[in-house]
């Protein structure tokens, strides 16, 4: 008998590390190839880790909720077949690992190498093991290495966190804020009087109130949104666009695009093809911004809100949006709703995006002012399709009639993104919809 070392695969560009939240499988349970052994969760998507072999579980390396390395092993697997078939196949795993690891040291020395700040890169020292991703937080937010060294790690070994350094971060915001610097008089007489001090309003809660803790998802999220809101100036425009044209072509073909497609036709994949274009219009909108440098996209890859059971929010992301037919962004859009729905979706999925959509019409909004996706600089939110009277022009003159409307609500980063071209954009999109071919064909 050999043994297979089942180790934590790549999850994606930027992903280092993974948090255990359960184990699927236990010591001495029989395993078939690509049964899922445990479950992992990043600050991206929870996902599952599949074995690649067939044999028997006989060792468990970390426990739930120890943070675990891209290419540490997780487990044992007994498995039919000489060692040194399985030598060879974990020395092509350790290759892959290699390679992985090389490219993250990789980026973080080009992000370091841009970076402005004044403040000494962190490393790890004696037995303090730091990851990539909380030596960029540590960088960030500038924490020198005696202060990264003076946390305490709630990790395996005691291993700093990326939720022990974010808990550092805000203790020392609140301390900052806690702390009224003293003022002396030059006047000995005078009598000085103290302002009372604002205190953090404490919320007391009474016997028939249900504490609710926030799950993990909900605190990365919180403080995504907080983060976002500091560091970027949000500013919206809106427009109304008329889809009646959409509503009545979707209407005629959906039931023939079902059956030929096997496919439910949403609006969604068409609202997504238009924006697709606008983007390719507007380059400037498919941007992200670091310190004091642009970095215009070359793919345009569309992040789109989904809501999940439990009532987070997920942005898996449709890559190379602009290149899609409208069959191939329904299977998109459909696939990957539907996995986010039933927590299937891979970390992957969730990565590289450059612009994100919401659609606020789904809970009978009209309109929202949505908070933009880090660190891209623009979100559209899209309200509800509603049957209003308008005004129709035509060569015989104006006349009311029943149109199909909805509002677009466009926020964007003001700090690099002007009124012109924020509402430019959200015009084109607008235009896009209103100037859809009934007569079309799919």
């Amino acid at each position: 008998m050999a043994k297979f070392e089942l180790k934590l695969p790549k999850m994606g560009e930027s992903v280092a590390e993974a948090t255990i939240t359960s184990w699927l499988k236990d010591v001495g349970d029989t395993i078939d190839m690509d049964d899922p052994v445990l479950e992992i969760a990043t600050d991206k998507v929870d996902s599952e880790v599949p074995s690649e072999v067939e044999g028997v579980l006989v060792e468990r390396l970390f426990n739930v909720d120890d943070v675990v390395q891209v290419g540490q092993v997780l487990a044992i697997i007994e498995i039919e077949g000489d060692d040194d078939a399985t030598t060879e196949s974990n020395e092509e795993a350790s290759v892959e690992v290699e390679e992985k690891e090389n490219e993250v040291i990789e980026q973080i020395e080009q992000s370091i190498t841009k970076a402005k700040e004044t403040v000494t890169a962190v490393v790890s020292s004696g037995n303090r093991f730091y990851s990539p991703l909380v030596k960029n937080i540590a960088k960030a937010e500038g924490i020198s290495q005696a202060d990264l060294d003076g946390i305490a790690g709630t990790g395996k070994d005691g291993r700093v966190t990326k939720n022990d350094i974010l808990d550092y971060i805000q203790n020392r915001e609140n301390t900052q804020q806690s702390v009224t610097p003293k003022v002396e008089t030059p006047v000995a007489s005078a009598k000085i009087i103290e302002k009372p001090k604002a205190e953090t309003p404490v919320v007391v809660s009474s016997g028939e109130d249900e504490i609710i803790e926030m799950t993990r998802m909900g605190k990365l999220i919180a403080h995504h949104m907080v983060e976002s809101v500091q560091k970027s100036a949000h500013v919206q425009s809106f427009i109304e666009a008329d889809v009646t044209k959409i509503w009545n072509w979707r209407k005629k073909v959906k039931d023939s695009f079902m059956k030929r497609e096997g496919e439910n036709l949403t609006f969604t994949p068409i609202f997504m093809e238009a924006i697709a274009k606008a983007l390719r219009d507007f380059p400037m909108m498919n941007i992200s911004l670091q310190g004091d440098t642009i970095i215009k996209k070359k793919n345009i890859n569309i992040g789109m809100a989904a809501a999940l059971p439990d009532g987070n929010l997920i942005v898996p992301v449709i890559k190379n949006a602009d290149q899609l037919n409208l069959v191939g962004m329904t299977k998109q859009v459909n696939d990957l709703a539907n996995r986010a729905r039933i927590g299937k979706l891979k970390p992957d999925d969730t990565q590289d995006g450059t612009y994100t959509v919401t659609n606020v019409g789904t809970f009978g909004s009209i309109m929202g002012t949505p908070i933009i996706n880090q660190p891209q600089v623009g979100i559209l939110a899209l309200g509800a399709i509603r049957k209003v009277p308008a005004v129709i022009e035509t060569p015989e003159g104006d006349f009311i009639g029943i149109r199909y409307k909805m509002f677009l609500s466009h926020s964007y980063d003001h700090r690099v993104v002007n009124g012109a071209l924020g509402g430019q954009f959200v015009k084109a999109v607008a235009d896009y919809l209103e100037a859809w071919d009934v007569n079309r064909e799919i």
